[in-house]
C-alpha cells in the first residue's frame, strides 16, 4: 500500500514501523519507499524498549522482538536520510553517526508513552537537532485513550538549532512545512561544533564502516 501511494504520488515515504519475522526472529520495522514505489531502505529498531518505573509503566520489547543490527541511512528525492524507531532516539551516538554519514534529516517514527511523552519526547528531538546541527522529524500515532499502551503524540519537526518548526497536539493531524537544508550549513558555520570536537582526547568509531574497510 506504502509503495503504491508514494509511486501515485510520486512522493517519499518514511512508513511508520510494522512487526516484521524473519526465520525465528521478530523485528520493529521501518520502511523507506522512493517516488517510484520502490523500497529504498529497511531500519529494524535497534534499541529495544525496555522500562520499569513502578506505579507507572513496564514494558519489555525484548520478551518479544530482537533488535536490530545496523544503522540505516536512505538517500531519496527530498535529502539524505537517517532512521530511527522510537527508542532509538534516545541514543545521541547513531544520531552522530548518521550526522557523520552526511544525513540532512533524522526521522523517528516513534509512540512515547503517557509518562516519558511529557518529560523527553520533545526534549529529546531538540537535542538530537542542536547536537548534530541538523533536522529531525518525528511522527506519532494520535492518542487512543482506549488502548492498552497509550502513546503521547505530538508530531514534530525541529531545525538544526534546535527549534521547533511546527509540531501537532495528541489529536489525528497533518502537518505540512517547508524545510531548507542550507540552514545546516548556515548553522554549522555560525557555531562550529565539528570543528571544536575533542577527537584527541574522544571519538565515534563508525563500526560497520571500520569492518567493511
Amino acid at each position: 500500500m506504502l509503495s503504491e501511494v508514494a509511486r501515485n504520488l510520486q512522493i517519499t515515504i518514511v512508513g511508520g514501523s510494522i512487526p516484521e519475522r524473519l526465520g525465528d526472529c521478530l523485528y520493529n520495522t521501518c520502511c523507506v519507499f522512493g517516488a517510484d514505489g520502490k523500497l529504498k531502505g529497511k531500519h529494524r529498531k535497534i534499541h529495544l524498549f525496555d522500562i520499569d518505573i513502578p506505579g507507572k509503566i513496564t514494558f519489555k520489547e525484548s520478551k518479544t522482538l530482537t533488535a536490530g543490527r545496523h544503522p540505516t541511512i536512505v538517500d531519496t528525492d527530498v535529502g539524505r536520510i537517517g532512521i530511527g524507531i522510537c527508542y532509538d532516539i534516545r541514543f545521541q551516538e547513531l544520531a552522530m553517526l548518521y550526522a557523520a554519514r552526511g544525513a540532512h534529516l533524522l526521522c523517528y517514527p516513534g509512540a512515547f508513552n503517557m509518562t516519558t511523552g511529557p518529560l523527553h519526547w520533545e526534549l529529546l528531538q531538540r537535542a538530537r537537532a542542536a547536537d548534530n546541527q541538523l533536522f529531525v522529524a518525528t511522527c506519532s500515532p494520535a492518542r487512543d485513550s482506549s488502548s492498552s499502551y497509550i502513546a503521547w503524540g505530538h508530531s514534530t519537526l525541529v531545525g538544526p538549532f534546535g527549534e521547533v518548526i511546527a509540531t501537532s497536539e495528541h489529536e489525528e493531524a497533518i502537518i505540512v512545512d517547508e524545510i531548507d537544508y542550507s540552514l545546516i550549513e548556515l548553522r554549522r558555520s555560525n557555531l562550529p561544533l565539528e570543528k571544536q570536537r575533542r577527537g584527541d582526547l574522544y571519538r565515534l568509531v563508525d563500526v560497520q564502516r571500520l569492518n567493511s574497510e
